[in-house]
């Protein structure tokens, strides 16, 4: 009895080992998926590629200026980060692409950014443009209307996180939602420094 009780629960450890690789490479797998590749608009209306920072790392986050939590912590963090990396952060173009684009104007996404730090970039551009590089980059994102139905009175459901390309344009890396400051740094620190 004792042995298939110690054989059941090396099966049932295995399968989790061999659940949490299917994980990783489902991961590893949409974020080769990835196509670091965007046109889109800045606050003053100035056409902005991926092209634009080219010797420059990215980071990236998609979101909207009207979103109750996830983008303003986001924003925070990432604010966090460009501090503490200190002189490293001008080798590093801090990016917020909007998924609003009805709301979110480039004089709004200015003001917006500048609050949390002035070197953050909003981006808008035109429904289709976002869409474009929304799907380029694995986003997903829907318009959810309220409870009062009113059709200026919605929630947009997005994927959050951030995403850092290299000087050459290349994915890198894609952060969890919430992930800490501290590691952000500890990871982009010596991407930074490095020749």
């Amino acid at each position: 009895m004792k042995s298939l009780f110690l054989l059941l629960l090396c099966a049932l450890l295995a399968g989790a080992a061999s659940g949490q690789s299917a994980h990783q490479r489902l991961l590893d797998e949409q974020n080769e998926r990835i196509i670091p590749r965007y046109l889109l608009q800045d606050p003053n209306g100035r056409a902005v590629s991926n092209d634009d920072f080219r010797g420059r790392f990215q980071l990236i986050t998609f979101g909207y200026t009207y979103c109750p939590d996830i983008c303003p912590t986001t924003l925070v963090d990432m604010a966090a980060a460009l501090t503490r990396l200190g002189d490293k952060a001008a080798r590093l173009q801090a990016i917020f692409i909007t998924v609003d684009p009805e709301r979110d104007s480039g004089e709004v996404l200015r003001t917006y950014t500048a609050f949390f730090d002035p070197r953050i970039l909003g981006l808008t551009g035109s429904p289709a443009l976002i869409r474009r590089a929304a799907d380029n980059f694995r986003i997903r994102y829907a318009k959810v209307v309220n409870a009062d139905g009113t059709p200026e009175n919605y929630a947009v459901d997005h994927s959050a996180g951030m995403i850092l390309l290299g000087p050459d344009g290349v994915f890198i890396e894609k952060f969890a939602y919430a992930t800490p400051v501290d590691t952000l740094v500890e990871t982009l620190s010596p991407l930074l420094a490095a020749p």
